[in-house]
């Protein structure tokens, strides 16, 4: 998966959603001063500094595979002790965190569910949140619905680990997690006009940077006139909803 990029430019793709939604997700699992965190995928920081807000560098841990996204998030949060590393195999004793977050993570863990089962051995509260790619209302819709009509044969991302309704859920009970709460968190970020909605997509991140780096200049320019089709002229915003998923170990 194309993660292994600047740290900025993931931020001008999806930090523009994942910002505001790392606000609501820190309310949702109850985070309070004197609790200690880790944040599990945590990219160039988003959710850990808002872990960092709440209860300081000294009780916040986070881990991700991306050497660039480590980079960013030591720099962003200095004081946190951050990891190269994956959820599946998480470098921290038993029980040593009060919570463990994900955000925006599931879907790419190679093994969700081991995953999980890690955060919960670690944790004694255990939160995840996955947009919802598959009912059209996640950030990266109108350019999946735009991908789809040009070639039926594009895998988008609906078919990821946690994407439809229920799926945290499952994958949170399959890892043996308990009094699970699921829900969902909704964030609307505004554009100025196409050409700010549609340059990140350009820049190689995530499985629609790949598709787009795929293409060559003409499919390319196909793809850019069908997405321009299905959006506003001028000004206009993008509401986008994530599944939400707490539960205890």
């Amino acid at each position: 998966m194309a993660f292994d990029v600047a740290a900025d430019r993931y931020h001008r793709f999806m930090g523009r959603y994942s910002e505001p939604l790392a606000d609501q997700f820190v309310e949702l699992a109850g985070v309070r001063r004197g609790m200690r965190a880790v944040d599990v995928g945590c990219g160039p920081g988003v959710l850990t500094a808002r872990l960092v807000e709440r209860l300081g560098a000294d009780h916040v841990a986070a881990l991700d595979p991306s050497p660039p996204f480590v980079a960013a998030a030591r720099e962003r949060c200095p004081g946190v002790d951050v990891q190269q590393g994956k959820a599946e195999h998480l470098p921290y004793e038993d029980g040593v965190f009060d919570v463990a977050l994900a955000n925006l993570v599931v879907h790419f863990m190679s093994d969700p569910v081991a995953g999980l089962t890690e955060m919960g051995r670690v944790a004694g509260l255990v939160g995840a949140t996955v947009w919802n790619h598959a009912t059209a209302t996640g950030p990266l819709s109108t350019f999946w619905r735009a991908a789809k009509d040009l070639d039926p044969r594009v895998a988008d991302e609906a078919t990821l680990p946690g994407t439809g309704e229920g799926d945290l859920g499952v994958l949170a009970r399959e890892a043996g997690l308990r009094d699970v709460r699921e829900g969902t968190l909704t964030v609307t970020v505004p554009y100025t006009g196409f050409d700010e909605w549609w340059e990140p997509y350009t820049l190689g991140v995530g499985p629609a940077g790949d598709h787009v780096a795929r293409l060559d200049d003409a499919a390319r320019e196909r793809l850019r006139a069908r997405c321009a089709e299905l959006l506003p002229d001028g000004p206009f915003e993008i509401s986008a909803t994530a599944w939400s998923v707490v539960a205890r170990t």
